[in-house]
């Protein structure tokens, strides 16, 4: 009896010992962490949590500890600064805390994007602050043949996609990038933020030429009264009168060239010189030009529509629409490029 005693009890110390060793292992693991915000975090645990679609400001931090009141003073100071309804459904949030006997909530830090972040500081009064990550530019070039369409042709060389997508909007007026064919050639020259001596994200384009059906078109980066627009080689701005789509053409690649593609219709292998376009349920429509809205509306054939007067010459169209962007309604002036609807 004795001996089964005794060897229950050196079993519960064997349990005790491990759990006390696995507890100091996960705390020490904690205070050794990153601090990619240049916080004072010595002692501090982190969590990492991801915002949930539909999740309220109240969801995310109630479970940490924050009261209504706190939650409340929080986004009465955040208003001026980053206002806690700009949160993003799939964007993290990062939870600095003292653990006691309680979690402690002292910093939650939002990054906006890959360089700059929103630092809610809750150590004594509450203090709200934008910060950027140490950073810097490099000017870069990129140029080419066109093989299978200026997107996949940069990711192949491990170019940001948005290089591309934002030389197609600066030449909206002039090229629709959807029909840029094999052979066309491009030159981009761009400028890229570095986080840590690694590529983050896009600055600008800051010069390009597309040579598209043997011809150049050049665009340069001018600011003028204080808005950067683009000009070409003459000084004309590229901002035409007309947009050559409705849809951005960030939103409608669909498939790429082919020389040897299976035609769904003629049920044999043919060339596929040209992209599809195509467009997501939900897609935005913009306004080809400045107008009036002339009508905004239903009829049986044309599903929810906008048509829009530009001058006394021409007038456009935008069907099928899912829903109208808020207050398109008849006699509403619009902009180039200001949405109007969205893709049904």
């Amino acid at each position: 009896m004795n001996k089964k005693l005794l060897t229950y009890f050196v079993f519960i110390i064997t349990i005790s010992f491990f759990s006390c060793k696995n507890k100091n292992e996960k705390i020490a693991n904690q205070e050794i962490q990153p601090n990619p915000f240049n916080l004072e975090i010595q002692g501090l645990i982190s969590v990492v949590d991801t915002i949930k679609q539909n999740e309220t400001i109240t969801d995310i931090f109630t479970p940490h500890g924050l009261s209504a009141k706190t939650i409340h003073e929080i986004e009465t100071k955040a208003l001026n600064i980053f206002p806690l309804r700009k949160f993003k459904a799939g964007n993290q949030i990062y939870i600095y805390a003292k653990w006691d006997s309680i979690e402690t909530v002292k910093y939650f830090v939002y990054p906006i994007d890959e360089i700059n972040y929103v630092v809610y500081d809750l150590r004594d009064s509450i203090k709200i602050y934008q910060k950027q990550k140490p950073h810097f530019i490099k000017e870069e070039v990129v140029s080419g043949k066109i093989q299978d369409g200026l997107i996949l042709d940069l990711k192949k060389n491990n170019i940001d996609p948005e290089v591309g997508f934002t030389t197609a909007d600066i030449y909206e007026s002039k090229i629709d990038f959807g029909l840029l064919q094999p052979g066309d050639e491009y030159k981009i020259v761009f400028e890229q933020y570095y986080v840590d001596n690694k590529p983050v994200k896009i600055k600008d384009v800051i010069a390009a030429k597309i040579n598209y059906r043997n011809k150049d078109y050049f665009a340069f980066l001018f600011e003028k009264e204080h808005k950067n627009s683009y000009y070409d080689e003459n000084g004309k701005s590229l901002q035409g009168m007309f947009l050559t789509a409705p849809i951005k053409f960030r939103y409608r690649i669909s498939s790429r060239f082919s020389a040897n593609r299976y035609h769904p219709i003629l049920h044999r292998n043919k060339a596929h010189l040209g992209t599809d376009f195509a467009a997501a349920y939900g897609t935005p429509i913009q306004s080809t030009a400045n107008g009036v809205v002339i009508e905004a509306g239903y009829s049986r054939g044309n599903g929810n529509y906008v048509k829009i007067k530009h001058n006394p010459t021409y007038t456009t169209q935008y069907l099928h629409m899912s829903k109208f962007a808020s207050r398109i309604r008849k006699g509403v002036r619009v902009s180039q490029g200001q949405v109007i609807g969205y893709v049904g």
